[in-house]
């Protein structure tokens, strides 16, 4: 008595089936009728073809260059380039700042801050900044110096640079 029991409820079950979902069936049945896909072909590889670099005597664009005097010209000042450097020429000389100045044994000093914070004591005839500048005087409210810089035709010029005392308001910062 079970077994007919279970199979006609199975039967009444499918028969209760709702069909709402009929309309998305069909819909998904049609949508790819019709449709053919279309791929392109694949683009023609090109053998490799090794290339050969021959251009060792030319400079390495990735390393700084100096630049070479032209024979004939120049007005014959260059840095000494043999001297020992000192510790502020490591720094660009906008990054130094004039902090005072002091006198002792009627020599003018002037006390510099690099950037990382440490205090330098200077007097005129030493050098700072990148640019082989010498120290030529120390006022109370700046430090004067002669640079010597390579010009575009290879010519060392001199010139004169200036770092002024650091105002009091930009101290407090």
């Amino acid at each position: 008595m079970r077994w007919p029991a279970t199979v006609l409820l199975c039967i009444g079950l499918t028969a209760c089936g709702s069909s709402q979902f009929d309309d998305l069936d069909k819909f998904v049945k049609d949508s790819g009728q019709g449709l053919r896909g279309k791929v392109e072909p694949l683009p023609q590889v090109n053998p490799y073809e090794p290339f050969t670099y021959n251009a060792f005597e030319l400079p390495d664009p990735f390393k700084p260059r100096k630049l070479s005097p032209i024979k004939g010209s120049g007005t014959g000042i260059q840095p000494d380039l043999n001297r020992p450097k000192e510790p502020l020429e490591s720094y660009p000389l906008e990054s130094l700042k004039m902090m005072g100045t002091l006198q002792r044994n009627k020599v003018n000093f002037a006390l510099v801050r690099t950037p990382d914070n440490t205090l330098y004591r200077v007097k005129a005839g030493n050098y700072m900044g990148q640019n082989y500048g010498v120290i030529t005087s120390i006022s109370e409210s700046d430090i004067t110096l002669k640079e010597i810089v390579q010009d575009s035709g290879g010519d060392w010029t001199e010139r004169q640079s200036s770092v002024q005392l650091q105002e009091e308001q930009e101290q407090k910062k």
